[in-house]
């Protein structure tokens, strides 16, 4: 007899007699809550390895179908070695984690190759452009990047109880890798962020009067302390504009501003600005981090902030200093 989630025949994802596709989906979703995961782990892998072989259950696929699959990647879809390396840990969760099996010996499997990049790193002076061609609660994110180092998930999903303003302080809680650390507020934005709090405690107090001021909690919080949710220190520091009804506690909550909502607006800055480099959320990052070196910090200072977990990550940012190659003076010029 086949397992509840294995089809009775070569059926797709979602149709036939036993729609795995749904099942395995719940599992995979299951199985990154139970881990305390990222919600952002990604299904989407393995609903094209499934569509890459014909929409064959995961237990009827071995070693040799997964090395095609990475190999396809690599070869005829040259994805870089990050995205390749992305694939493969969300088989190697799926078929360790999800459907308890051993992963599949894989043989002479072709990497996808590493480029060697360095970051695009903006002046000051471009920085200023960038952020003078924005405005409202895009204009703050976008300084918060830049003075505070924060990644766009990270500025998104700050709660109010982690801005510290006595102390100059933001605290960054579950960061990449699971790390919570802390980052400098710029004083500069600390009036305007002043002011946007006032506005979002009104916004707030107004869905608590119809009972929308919910917020999701992390990990098992919302069963230890469920009134929290609707707490204003709890609450997103940038907001989304609607609420959403929440699926399993019935809760209508109004989510974080959405990711995608900054980094259009940083796009649509730069080009209206006329910079001739391509920038993103992580350009603002990156310049935090090298305009620090430029300034004389500390490359052991600047990890912390960043969140590095070796410092020869942060040593990259040595390589884009504004004083020539590596860093180096010319002789020519002494």
């Amino acid at each position: 007899m086949p397992d509840d989630d294995s089809p009775a025949t070569g059926n797709a994802m979602g149709e036939g007699p036993r729609p795995f596709g749904r099942i395995l989906r719940a599992q995979l979703h299951a199985a990154i809550q139970v881990r305390h995961y990222s919600q952002r782990t990604d299904w989407s892998w393995i609903r094209r390895f499934v569509l890459f072989h014909d929409k064959r259950h995961p237990r009827q696929l071995g070693g040799r179908e997964i090395t095609r699959f990475l190999e396809h990647l690599a070869t005829e879809q040259r994805v870089s070695e990050s995205t390749q390396n992305q694939a493969l840990c969300a088989l190697l969760f799926l078929y360790e984690r999800v459907l308890e099996t051993p992963f599949p010996q894989l043989e002479d499997l072709v990497r996808a190759k590493r480029p060697q990049k360095l970051p695009t790193v903006l002046s000051r002076a471009s920085v200023s452009r960038v952020l003078d061609a924005m405005s409202g609660v895009t204009r703050l994110m976008a300084s918060l990047l830049y003075g505070s180092g924060l990644r766009l998930t990270e500025c998104c999903q700050l709660r109010v109880k982690d801005i510290d303003f006595s102390r100059r302080e933001i605290l960054v809680r579950r960061g990449k890798g699971h790390k919570d650390r802390v980052t400098v507020l710029p004083a500069q934005l600390e009036d305007a962020l002043r002011d946007h709090l006032a506005a979002r405690k009104v916004q707030h107090q107004a869905d608590q009067s119809v009972d929308a001021g919910w917020v999701a909690l992390p990990n098992a919080l919302l069963r230890k302390m469920p009134w929290a949710a609707n707490e204003w220190p709890w609450q997103w520091v940038f907001a989304a504009s609607r609420y959403h009804q929440d699926s399993e506690t019935g809760q209508t909550r109004r989510h974080h501003l959405h990711p995608s909502t900054l980094q259009k607006a940083i796009r649509a800055a730069a080009i209206s600005s006329g910079l001739g480099q391509r920038v993103s959320a992580h350009t603002l990052r990156h310049s935090f981090a090298t305009h620090l070196l430029e300034s004389g910090q500390d490359i052991r200072t600047i990890q912390e902030l960043l969140g590095h977990q070796s410092v020869k990550t942060t040593m990259i940012y040595t390589h884009v200093l504004n004083r020539g190659g590596l860093g180096v003076r010319s002789p020519l010029d002494y």
